[in-house]
């Protein structure tokens, strides 16, 4: 099936600028073994499949145990053990399709992808082991791969803005359309084998829970109680500013838990990306690539990091403010930031650059290109 899908006016600069309208399209096809394939782009994709990985086996479904000192549910999922690890470029899975190699998108070219993961942890037919000693459950959710280009090569850092935002209206479209099912949605980008990369390939992932979980949950009711993130962006001291594009901001947070944490924002309070005015994803997407573009430069690497797309838990969208949080894990050139003793052991993170410091650090670094 495919949808044409409008999005609204747009006014990027550069090859390709129109003026009208911009579209995105979505195909939606089946993978072996009744997983689904989204493929999203500007153009309409009619390419006819090819073969694609065979489904795998059934094994261990992956459930949830409460964990009675934390007050909170674990995860276990050990068909996660035989995911795919580290593979030279030509055998990558998220590669389009092409002769003597299978794939998990069976297409010779795609713009973004989604996909149900093949090793999920949540998965919507799971079940729970009864035990005596613990209080066990269902992980009936939902985890998606996004890959956000068939390029092997690349990031947020060197994407063209339209991809950018083809990726954000992606993350938006995904959590609208999984919010109906699920309470809480979560779109991120984990970047770098440091903080455990299996797949070098551009790509994040989107968990779907069937619970609000606990630091969600609790980010969500210091927003009802007061608009934190809206006072963070009028009373931003200019020392942590970044960026400013009129329609959003991009920051370091004066309470920062990690060196060089950078937080993009919209000025507007919306819940979650698929409120975004077009206006306002433009802003984003240029603030996401020179956000990424300061972190590469700061060290002359390419920076590992979590990305997270936070949005509102379910009853809290009138009240929540979204924001994208890119988590650094270099705290100097090659020095990892380790959740260590004291972060796992008692929950108080150890920064070691001053927010104010960070900012300024950042700042210096070019972003280069267009802005």
């Amino acid at each position: 099936m495919r949808a044409w899908l409008r999005i609204g006016e747009r006014g990027y600069s550069g090859a390709g600028q129109t003026g009208e309208a911009d579209l995105y399209t979505l195909r939606e096809h089946r993978l072996p073994g009744g997983r689904d394939l989204l493929l999203y782009g500007r153009a309409v994709h009619d390419e006819a499949p090819g073969l694609a990985l065979p489904a795998e086996p059934s094994g261990a479904e992956p459930h949830l145990r409460w964990h009675p000192l934390q007050g909170e549910w674990v995860a276990y999922a050990g068909a996660r053990q035989a995911r795919t690890f580290l593979p030279e470029a030509a055998a990558c899975p998220l590669c389009p399709a092409k002769e003597g190699r299978l794939g998990e998108i069976p297409f010779t070219g795609f713009e973004v992808a989604v996909f149900e993961n093949r090793f999920p942890a949540l998965a919507a037919a799971s079940a729970a082991p009864v035990l005596a000693s613990v209080e066990t459950a269902p992980a009936a959710g939902r985890c998606e791969v996004v890959v956000f280009s068939a390029d092997h090569t690349g990031g947020l850092g060197s994407f063209s803005l339209d991809r950018l935002a083809l990726l954000i209206e992606v993350w938006g479209a995904r959590v609208e359309a999984l919010g109906k099912t699920y309470p809480y949605i979560l779109p991120f980008e984990n970047r770098g084998e440091e903080i455990g990369v299996t797949l070098h390939h551009p790509h994040g992932q989107i968990y779907a829970f069937p619970f609000v979980p606990v630091r969600a949950a609790r980010a969500a009711g210091a927003q009802a109680e007061a608009p934190v993130v809206a006072r963070l962006i009028e009373t931003a001291d200019s020392a942590l500013v970044l960026d400013d594009d009129g329609e959003a901001l991009a920051l370091v947070p004066p309470f920062a838990m990690y060196p060089y944490e950078t937080w993009i924002v919209p000025r507007r309070r919306v819940p979650g990306p698929a409120a975004l005015r077009p206006s306002e994803i433009e802003a984003m997407a240029r603030l996401l690539r020179r956000g990424v573009r300061r972190l590469d430069g700061l060290f002359g690497r390419p920076m590992p990091y979590i990305l997270i797309v936070q949005t509102a838990p379910r009853g809290f969208e009138n009240s929540f403010h979204m924001t994208i949080e890119i988590r650094p894990f270099l705290r100097d050139a090659n020095k990892l930031k380790y959740l260590a003793g004291v972060e796992q052991g008692s929950g108080v993170f150890l920064v070691d650059v001053p927010p104010e410091l960070a900012a300024e650090r950042l700042r210096a670094v070019s972003p280069g290109g267009e802005a």
